[in-house]
């Protein structure tokens, strides 16, 4: 059946020529589920560095990149190497828990990057996804104390699985979901925008300070102490929101003197993202739980667990995962591991973060939609706003979910691709290859700023 094409058969010349006709096809083999497609409507035929091709030879620069999975690009010929290198190794491609000199490898470096090189900590492989790490942190947090209560922060994103799902700001996946995961208790999170309190600058971050303190000591608050408290200290689909140091420094210091876990998600912040190696690293503290996914598979399905030591009460087999061995993840992770420390890159991303926030900025200037520009490093959120309607009394203008769609659609018009987030989708956010270079980030700035111009936004 003409139906029927090897892998080995696929080339340029053997598939067809249209985005329209993969789409269509697409939508008869899958669910309504999918999303990417929807908003970036193409079939993808290869891609390297930060550039990806159609199938009508479109080019793209991706500044999306896999929601943050490709720390070094597509396709970077040491990853690759590394792939071919498995594969002629004669190791099984997975493992279950067993080891190999390969995850032995891969083990010893990870920890090396731990806080104090990993000398308090262990690792622990769970499924592929982060979201399984999650499901795995908040079961060990609740074994360790003999407590079920969870507190997580509104705008945090930790997964879609049921108890990931539960500790998840955004609304919209829960709706006719009843019996999510109890005692979840969400408490406000620090924007640097639109402060949750009506406060703003540092007072606001001094009276959520103060407020999660009071919640965990009042012994009339209501809430009864929990096993652990989750959150990211950048949230990322949330609308990039950077976690204040004193405000993070605060909840570790209360958690630790209450007995409380402190699960830091670093899925999407961690590995240099943020132009520290974790994000963590910014407020100076250390978790009790840390979870990793995405870059630490170095672009394939992998997620581990750090865990403090004497946290480790698991029993053998009470949490387990068929594909928690994936040996080419370990070995495209500890490639991509060593390239991040080795280079320096997450001292590149900081500065080349530094520069595109100012570039940014001065845009802003001309165009007063942007209505702020936040973020660390290469995970950078750019709001949208409705500059002609009334301020509130911060000085904020309302969010332009609507707008913020159509210019990620010109975007995508004008060959940038990039992810929405925040509150009704109202911040664009960037996460690019790491190694992105500074002539291809002036190509990004040219190319949104034409999808500004092209969406009707006239300069001021």
């Amino acid at each position: 059946m003409t139906d029927k094409v090897r892998i080995d058969t696929l080339s340029a010349d053997s598939l067809p020529q249209s985005n329209d006709t993969y789409l269509t096809r697409q939508a008869q083999f899958e669910s309504n589920v999918r999303s990417y497609p929807r908003k970036l409507p193409l079939a993808i035929a290869k891609a390297l560095g930060v550039w990806i091709t159609d199938v009508e030879n479109n080019q793209y620069l991706d500044c999306l990149a896999g929601a943050g999975t490709l720390a070094l690009g597509h396709n970077h010929p040491d990853v690759l190497e590394s792939i071919q290198r498995v594969i002629t190794s004669g190791l099984p491609l997975h493992t279950l828990d067993l080891t190999t000199p390969l995850k032995d490898a891969f083990s010893a470096y990870l920890l090396s990057l731990l806080p104090g090189q990993g000398r308090e900590y262990c690792l622990q492989f769970t499924g592929p996804s982060g979201a399984d790490a999650v499901e795995a942190a908040l079961k060990l947090a609740k074994k360790v104390t003999g407590r079920s209560g969870i507190i997580s922060f509104s705008g945090g994103y930790h997964g879609m699985t049921h108890g990931a799902l539960s500790v998840t700001g955004n609304l919209s996946p829960k709706e006719a979901v009843s019996n999510m995961m109890p005692e979840v208790q969400f408490l406000p999170y620090p924007h640097e925008y639109r402060c949750p309190l009506g406060i703003g600058g540092e007072a606001g971050v001094k009276a959520l300070t103060y407020y999660f303190d009071n919640l965990i000591n009042d012994v009339e608050s209501g809430v009864r102490k929990p096993a652990a408290v989750i959150l990211e200290a950048v949230q990322g689909e949330g609308g990039v929101n950077p976690a204040p140091a004193e405000w993070l420094q605060r909840i570790r210091k209360v958690t630790q003197e209450n007995g409380i876990l402190l699960i830091i998600d670093e899925v999407q912040a961690g590995f240099a993202r943020t132009g520290k190696l974790f994000a963590f690293e910014h407020a100076g503290i250390e978790p009790d739980i840390i979870v990793m996914s995405k870059a630490v598979g170095g672009g394939l399905p992998l997620a581990v667990l750090g865990i403090k030591k004497q946290f480790d009460v698991w029993s053998p087999g009470h949490h387990t995962g068929t594909f928690r061995g994936n040996q080419l993840a370990m070995a495209t992770g500890l490639t991509t591991l060593k390239i991040l420390k080795e280079e320096g890159i997450a001292d590149q991303v900081a500065a080349k973060g530094e520069w595109l926030k100012g570039k940014l900025k001065d845009l802003q200037k001309r165009f007063p939609v942007i209505g702020h520009v936040r973020g660390l490093g290469l995970m950078i959120g750019i709001e949208i706003v409705k500059p002609n309607e009334a301020q509130d009394h911060m000085g904020c203008y309302p969010a332009d979910g609507e707008l913020s769609a159509l210019l990620q659609k010109k975007c995508f018009e004008a060959g940038l691709i990039l992810e929405r987030g925040g509150r009704n989708g109202c911040v664009l956010r960037l996460l690019p290859s790491l190694l992105i270079t500074r002539e291809e980030l002036e190509i990004f700035l040219d190319k949104f700023e034409n999808a500004l111009l092209s969406a009707g936004v006239k300069p001021v």
